[in-house]
């Protein structure tokens, strides 16, 4: 059998009186998909910590290839929320890329040939090569955003870990995105944990769907889970989820940064 790129087993978090979820179990193996959704404050962000050692757990285990969670685990690649590059930043497409590469920041040497091969490579990959000599400010979010998984992708990882990689991108750019996950889920080498506040745009390539909320959590298929009787039940309170032209739609739920009643077109937050 194939070992997991991540195993969580009887998984507790809190803070002080207030449980953000327990007795969470899952996996993903290579070559799956998983979605994290749930309102905010309901520990999406919080479990990509622990996941990457950052935060300890209150109960359960965590591990990434067979190995338990560590700070700086070179299995795991990490994608965190997108921030704007200045336009005015002296570096290069392949530049950026390239401290995924070395493991170091500014201030660098020049790059060895090995070096300048492997960021070529993984440039392609990305589908980023046309643009690897340009000032990354003066690129768009989403080119932007493929350098960063780029960069994750630099240390041959297990686990690809992304925190709301569609944020402030276009349907364009959040299409490009959804094709590059799933150019790399169909590798089947890596794990892909994502979390995200609309998983419309990744519909179509998500295996199963953790879904957090009120100190509980479901995990299935999205038709499984993405469901009025499920997230009632999560909730505690009366949820529809609405499926308009192949797109979904939460309503009701009682986190009001959860519920778009005026924007349906921005789905399940």
């Amino acid at each position: 059998m194939t070992e997991p790129a991540l195993r969580i087993r009887g998984a507790a978090l809190g803070f002080g009186e207030r449980r953000l979820w327990s007795g969470l179990d899952l996996d993903v193996a290579p070559g799956e998909l998983v979605a994290v959704l749930g309102p905010n404050g309901s520990g999406k962000t919080s479990l990509l910590r622990a996941i990457l050692g950052l935060q300890r757990l209150d109960a359960g285990t965590v591990e990434v290839a067979g190995m338990p969670a560590r700070r700086g685990r070179a299995r795991v690649g990490y994608v965190p929320q997108q921030r704007a590059l200045p336009a005015d930043v002296a570096l290069r497409a392949r530049d950026l890329v390239g401290f995924g590469v070395s493991g170091t920041r500014f201030g660098l040497p020049l790059p060895s040939r090995r070096e300048r091969m492997a960021v070529d490579r993984l440039l392609a990959r990305v589908g980023a090569t046309r643009y690897a000599d340009q000032r990354v400010g003066r690129l768009s979010g989403g080119e932007q955003q493929r350098l960063r998984v780029a960069q994750a992708l630099a240390g041959d990882p297990r686990l690809l870990l992304l925190d709301e990689p569609l944020l402030s991108l276009d349907l364009q750019h959040q299409r490009g995105l959804a094709d590059l996950l799933a150019a790399e889920r169909s590798r089947g080498d890596v794990g892909i944990l994502v979390v995200t506040h609309d998983v419309n745009p990744l519909l179509g390539i998500v295996d199963r769907v953790l879904y957090l909320a009120g100190g509980r959590f479901r995990v299935g298929a999205p038709d499984e889970v993405l469901r009025s009787d499920v997230l009632s039940d999560l909730y505690g309170t009366p949820v529809d989820v609405i499926r308009s032209h192949g797109r979904l739609v939460v309503v009701g739920a009682p986190d009001a940064g959860h519920v778009h009643h005026d924007h349906p077109a921005e789905g399940v937050s």
